[in-house]
């Protein structure tokens, strides 16, 4: 497995030659500088979006029951993930109250269209109460990419995470589509689970930026609408 790409986090401050470009040649050097300091202050790291994760992994039955210390789990720790994330999440930019897209692209899966889904639990550097919080992926049945958005506020226990001192690791869980307690591996079916091949991205997005997958490294492009022929625009047109 390649070492997954971060981009840096979408900078939304504008560059020291915008300003300057802005600022008539008359404009005195002092009032350059109130707007550099306005619009620059030096904790500023301001961001729409940042990649927590992007892993591409092998999953076997035999990986699952030898999980440790879950069984049915892979663990996204150490430089799987982004070493540039923030440690604070809610400030100077506030990512605790946005939301993360979920990108769950299915590589291999046995045949037979089971419901699967993958379960994703952020664990924190510090917690309270439950000590961690989990969303998941779209529940699917074949091979392609299944991608949501989901509210930072809305997911399981999401309140359990102190998020202003960090998250240190990621827990992904193969369940069938019972969710909850259906970990694949406790399946007498498990065939229907195993092996399958995944590439799941995790993108956490701030409050009131809209993700933008352009930003993403290394995303394959989504393929062109199919062309429709011009007589045949006309004829449905006509009806």
């Amino acid at each position: 497995m390649s070492a997954p790409t971060f981009l840096p986090a979408k900078s939304s401050v504008p560059s020291l030659t915008v300003l300057a470009r802005r600022t008539r040649s008359g404009t005195c050097l002092g009032a350059l500088s109130l707007v550099l300091a306005v619009a620059m202050p030096p904790w500023r790291t301001a961001a729409d979006q940042f990649v927590l994760f992007d892993v591409t992994f092998d999953y076997s039955k035999s990986d699952a029951d030898h999980a440790t210390p879950s069984k049915s789990h892979y663990y996204v720790k150490g430089d799987q993930l982004n070493p540039a994330r923030p440690t604070d999440w809610t400030s100077p930019v506030d990512y605790r109250n946005g939301t993360v897209h979920i990108r769950a692209e299915v590589l291999d899966k046995p045949a037979g269209g089971e419901p699967t889904t993958w379960t994703i639990c952020y664990i924190p550097n510090h917690g309270q109460g439950n000590g961690y919080g989990c969303t998941g992926t779209d529940l699917y049945k074949e091979k392609g990419v299944y991608e949501k958005d989901v509210s930072m506020r809305s997911f399981w226990e999401n309140n359990a995470i102190i998020w202003s001192e960090g998250i240190r690791q990621m827990d992904l869980v193969i369940k069938d589509g019972s969710g909850g307690g259906g970990h694949a591996h406790k399946r007498a079916d498990a065939e229907k689970f195993f092996p399958t091949k995944m590439r799941i991205t995790v993108v956490q997005v701030s409050a009131g930026a809209t993700y933008d997958p352009k930003l993403v490294p290394n995303l394959p492009a989504k393929p062109a609408a199919p062309a429709v022929d011009k007589a045949e625009k006309a004829e449905k047109a006509a009806k």
